[in-house]
């Protein structure tokens, strides 16, 4: 079960197939098991055989999709190198994944106020002015605060990222609504950066190049459902305000 609960934790944290798969043979190989395993996007089957191929030990996790934390992946990778080096105890290994779950995330409003900075900065690459990169700033402020309340509340996913872009937007809208001169195309432009669903396409690729067709077709269909949910909401945005 330890087994199970890592590559679960794992997949729920953003790791791709290919970290998955190599973390539970290594950590199986370390006991003189082999670790046989179906990953798919929402359950994982793993099926444990010992050094005469014989099953000992299958079961089935379904994974829940909270998102991305490398402080998990990266976390688990150490320790599934600590293991094969010094095989540890069970008893240790669960108390290990239980502080790590319990790793506290950082402040709330050091997020928020980072990925706003990122935003900025992003404008300030597409040559936008002062205004528009306090403009990007603030929109992005409140679009991600949307976007982490709606997902605290459980809206389904697209719904979330719909909202925070179509959130984002209206408010880099307004001021460009009411300062026609003051240059903030980019500003519009860049408030949805946040959005992007980067992570599930590098995955995606990753996992297309690893012949892992099924969860890379799974990721890439997702990212590109974000990415048409923020095009609807800077959509809405536009008609709005007739730009």
């Amino acid at each position: 079960m330890i087994l199970l609960r890592i590559s679960s934790m794992l997949q729920s944290s953003g790791a791709c197939t290919a970290r998955i798969r190599i973390i539970l043979h290594r950590i199986a190989n370390a006991y003189d098991m082999n670790a046989d395993a179906l990953i798919t996007h929402r359950a994982i089957i793993l099926t444990l055989l010992n050094s005469q191929e014989e099953p000992v030990f299958n079961n089935i996790k379904r994974t829940i999709p909270i998102g991305v934390n490398f402080k998990i992946v990266s976390g688990i990778s150490l320790i599934g190198m600590s293991i094969e080096n010094d095989k540890w105890e069970l008893d240790r290994i669960s108390s290990e994944l239980d502080k790590l779950e319990k790793t506290p995330s950082y402040n709330r409003l050091v997020i928020l106020s980072a990925v706003s900075l990122a935003g900025a900065g992003f404008c300030f690459l597409s040559d936008g002015n002062l205004f528009s990169m306090a403009v990007c700033f603030a929109a992005t402020f409140i679009g991600l605060f949307v976007k982490q309340e709606t997902t605290r509340i459980h809206l389904n996913p697209n719904l979330c990222v719909f909202l925070a872009a179509f959130t984002a937007t209206m408010i880099a809208g307004t001021f460009r609504h009411f300062f026609p001169e003051g240059g903030l195309e980019q500003g519009f432009a860049t408030s949805v950066l946040f959005l992007i669903p980067g992570v599930p396409l590098i995955n995606s690729f990753i996992d297309f190049i690893d012949g892992n067709l099924l969860n890379g077709i799974i990721r890439l269909t997702n990212g590109l459902i974000f990415s048409i949910m923020i095009a609807i909401g800077m959509i809405c945005s536009i008609v709005i305000f007739n730009f």
